[in-house]
């Protein structure tokens, strides 16, 4: 595979000057919120019971997560963000609306449902005395939402109020029903042609983003989405790059690939290649996908080229993969990453 970036690259400090523009970006991020709930203990024994790990609980807390990290990330930023998707009537979706209201996310566009409860990933964090706390087991509650026509329509209604006056739209489907193909298909064209920026990132069904402004999976999104076996998609990548322009009808699709970087295609043939920024040595993968889109997004809004973007969203990766849990990139961090000497 040709590694087409160029090879005298400008500083990344010479990127600065777009985070000045993210505090004006309104942003509406749309997609699956997810109620990240993290249980921290230690652990000094095995069960008599079973071979399992005793852990002594000490405190838990609950993160936006899903798309709920996008719209985190993106406020981290600075940008002026509205939140729009469901939530349940439930405590877990009182708590991620207080986290918003805290981050100064616009959530009056949260559409509360009572059919089905707030979907929640809790991940059982332990260690020793001496030790860091490590996750050991995951247990997922997201079966997603009822669809009904009804729903949808509710989502279409709320998504037209907030797009009124939006430089762009963000889309974080993790497959559990806030996001309809059909109302993809309804609104991206109309919105492009109005100027706004449209980015998707979707975990199970990409193909539906027909349209959209720019597509941002991972390899492993890419290989399902083209039917290209797990694991091949490294002598596939620019032949992979180029079908996703062509089958989608899209600006750009961003592809992330973990201690690799990520790559950037774009409809006018060019192709970058962008190694991990700083170390492979990661911490924990956890939302790095929604800081690449939030970053790519907001830059894009200030008014940076899509490479300046992808560049920018590359530093944003290389900088929460070293947090645990799910986390964010405030302004000022990726503002000091960018400045730093190389």
């Amino acid at each position: 595979m040709q590694d087409l970036t160029p090879p005298d690259l400008p500083a990344l400090s010479t990127l600065c000057p777009w985070i000045d523009g993210f505090a004006k970006a309104r942003i509406v991020v749309w997609g699956d919120v997810v109620a990240d709930r993290f249980v921290y203990g230690s652990s000094t024994r095995i069960s008599r019971e079973a071979p399992a790990l005793v852990v002594r609980r000490e405190r838990e807390e609950i993160r936006p997560g899903g798309a709920g990290n996008a719209m985190m990330n993106t406020a981290a930023l600075g940008a002026q963000v509205t939140a729009v998707g469901f939530l349940g009537g439930d405590d877990a979706s009182r708590e991620l609306c207080t986290a918003f209201g805290a981050a100064g996310i616009d959530t009056t566009h949260l559409v509360e449902r009572n059919d089905a409860l707030t979907p929640m990933k809790t991940r059982i964090m332990a260690g020793g005395r001496h030790t860091v706390r490590q996750q050991i087991l995951r247990i997922d509650a997201d079966h997603g939402w009822p669809v009904s026509d009804a729903f949808n329509q509710q989502i279409r209604e709320v998504l037209a109020a907030s797009l009124s006056d939006a430089d762009a739209l963000l889309i974080s489907d993790y497959g559990m029903g806030n996001v309809a193909a059909e109302t993809v298909s309804e609104i991206t064209r109309p919105l492009r042609d109005r100027g706004v920026v449209v980015v998707a990132d979707s975990r199970n069904a990409l193909m539906n983003y027909r349209g959209v402004g720019v597509v941002a999976p991972n390899e492993e999104e890419v290989e399902a989405a083209l039917d290209i076996p797990t694991g091949a998609l490294g002598n596939e990548l620019d032949n992979a790059g180029r079908r996703l322009i062509t089958e989608l009808e899209c600006d750009a699709a961003l592809i992330t690939r973990g201690s690799r970087g990520m790559s950037l295609f774009q409809a006018n043939g060019t192709i970058n290649h962008l190694p991990i920024y700083g170390t492979d040595q990661i911490a924990d993968v956890t939302g790095a996908g929604d800081a690449v889109i939030a970053a790519f997004t907001t830059a894009s809004v200030a008014g940076a080229s899509m490479f300046e973007a992808a560049r920018i969203a590359n530093v944003a990766a290389g900088l929460v993969v070293m947090k645990r849990g799910t986390a964010t990139v405030p302004a000022n961090e990726l503002r000091d990453a960018l400045e730093a000497p190389a």
